[in-house]
């Protein structure tokens, strides 16, 4: 969809990557290195920043942070101030409701009506599937136009389950994978219906107190948090801004904490190093099974499993209003990244500077390279379209940059390193073009992880230059207006220039250019508009992004 245009799109993949041999860089190696990656991001004592903590078993190897923790006040960000950490807490919930198992308390195959008798169709979902994203249960945040005045409201855990708990599911209790939110509230609430406390309440009984770690706390509605960092939310052209507004009672158990470096960096030594959770139980947890499995994200339960330059690395990321954060655990070298920033939008990509830092602190850090400077010439010759199954990606030459866009996303500028290599800006992603026996561009290879066996896609067409006609006010004058559908909702309108844009509710506008008159297109993101019926006011549009279609109609 339209949603998100300004985030990057995370990249990763396995690679195999022989792991460099003893020594480990030291303290003062990687401190090194992490300061002088972090000094290349954007981040001034004008913009919000990122908290960064590096470590190997109970070696702290760096901690800086960089940026203004407020900015109205001018105030220094530190290593030792809060965050949310959104979708991090899911390790804190999924652990807690496995020590409960742990206990005998509860079973992975119970169904959900077991704890939430009224839920419908309850007895078709196991806590397994809560807990992996099988479910297939309707994710709260994606209702249209839910993530603005209604995420303000202070709801009871009944409350906020009423909001989808009679939505259409997406799919058969087990038969797919799709994120989802409203599958860990149900987490919650069913560790508040076993333990008799509020979610948060037997997360911090049972498993922070114990353990001294103070620094990991629910936001309760007007509770003070003592060093806690303003979030700022960033959008292309704009200046900073506050973060919207959200009631922190309704992210709940799938986003609601906050915590310090110190205190992610403690948990993860608890948890990986089995003091939390019985040790058949924690390997259930890293261990993806059944349609999780098989999904880009390889979840287990709060804990996506991947592989980094060859090494088994277990991470998850979060999003909230006004914060992003990563914890990343690497158990080959016993090495823990975390990374917090008070800021959402475009800005430091933590889940590409994670990954570079983590690889440097094992030993075996990503291979360096020099841009090279190419003619237009040079560029021109590598354009086209590549294919792979149903997939494509083109390589187009704009005002002499070269830019991938894959089907459906938006465009990545390309640097060229030299021998038909090229990365893109702050990823680890390089691609490789591939030439026939006449030196002619014939495909590429994709290395998600720098290296080792690279994605092979092959070049099948020649870029088709689209038409930009411009379009009369009487032409324009039938395709304004507000457009939705179950899935998101847009408005078509007129700019000060005369131009027609499109925004989905809560995003920016965006410029629409016309290849006739009832088809527009975008340039920012590959996606395309076109309205029915072909004459006449249009009742609907279809917005078609790489091989989705989404109907929507006038309202």
């Amino acid at each position: 969809m339209l949603k998100q245009l300004w985030l990057a799109t995370a990249l990763c993949c396995a690679s195999s990557v022989v792991i460099a041999a003893e020594p480990l860089p030291d303290a003062q190696a990687v401190s090194r290195y992490a300061d002088q990656l972090m000094q290349q991001q954007p981040i001034d004592n004008n913009s919000p920043g990122v908290a960064v903590l590096v470590a190997r078993a109970d070696e702290l190897l760096f901690k800086k942070a960089y940026g203004q923790a407020n900015i109205e006040l001018g105030v220094p960000l530190s290593p030792e101030h809060k965050f949310r950490i959104g979708s991090v807490t899911k390790q804190f919930a999924a652990a807690a409701l496995l020590r409960l198992i742990d206990e005998g308390k509860a079973s992975l195959t119970d169904p959900l009506s077991k704890y939430l008798p009224d839920y419908p169709e309850g007895h078709a979902i196991t806590l397994l599937q809560l807990l992996n994203h099988t479910s297939g249960v309707k994710s709260y945040t994606g209702i249209p136009g839910y993530m603005h005045n209604k995420i303000r409201r202070e709801l009871t855990t009944a409350e906020l389950i009423d909001e989808f708990k009679d939505l259409p599911v997406d799919f058969a209790p087990g038969a797919d994978f799709k994120y989802n939110n409203s599958g860990y509230v149900l987490l919650g609430a069913v560790i508040e219906a076993i333990s008799g406390k509020s979610w948060h309440d037997y997360i911090n009984d049972a498993l922070l107190q114990p353990n001294k770690l103070n620094n990991i706390v629910y936001p309760a509605e007007q509770t003070v948090i003592a060093g806690m960092a303003s979030g700022y939310s960033l959008r292309p052209g704009q200046d900073v801004q506050k973060a919207s507004l959200l009631s922190m009672t309704q992210p709940h158990a799938a986003g609601a904490l906050i915590a310090d470096l110190n205190a992610l960096w403690q948990w993860n030594r608890l948890l990986h190093g089995g003091k939390l959770l019985k040790a058949a139980t924690y390997q259930q947890m890293i261990t993806p099974v059944d349609a999780a499995a098989q999904s880009d994200r390889n979840y287990g339960f709060g804990i996506s499993r991947g592989t980094l330059r060859g090494m088994p690395e277990l991470q998850h990321g979060g999003g909230i209003n006004g914060f992003v954060s990563m914890l990343v655990y690497l158990p080959q070298q016993d090495v823990t990244v975390a990374m917090l920033r008070n800021s959402d939008g475009p800005g430091p990509d933590l889940n590409y500077l994670s990954r570079k830092i983590a690889a440097f602190a094992s030993g075996n850090p990503y291979p360096e390279f020099q841009p090279v400077t190419l003619t237009e010439a040079q560029l021109h010759e590598v354009s086209g379209v590549y294919s792979k199954g149903d997939d494509s990606r083109t390589l187009e030459v704009r005002d002499g940059k070269l830019f991938s866009t894959r089907a459906g996303s938006r465009p990545f500028e390309l640097i060229a390193q030299g021998n038909n290599s090229f990365g893109f800006t702050d990823s680890v992603t390089r691609m490789v073009i591939q030439r026939d026996q006449d030196g002619n561009a014939s495909g590429l290879s994709m290395f998600y992880d720098g290296d080792g066996e690279g994605e092979v896609w092959q070049r099948t067409d020649d870029i088709t230059v689209k038409a930009d006609i411009s379009l009369t006010p009487e032409q324009q004058q039938p395709l304004i207006g507000d457009y939705a559908s179950e899935q998101l909702q847009l408005k078509i309108f007129q700019n000060d220039d005369n131009g027609l844009m499109v925004q989905v509710t809560g995003q920016p506008a965006l410029a629409l250019k016309a290849a006739s008159e009832r088809s527009l297109y975008l340039t920012v993101v590959d996606a395309k508009l076109e309205f029915a019926p072909a004459t006449g006011q249009a009742t609907q549009v279809t917005l078609i992004q790489g091989p989705e279609r989404f109907v929507l109609t006038r309202q």
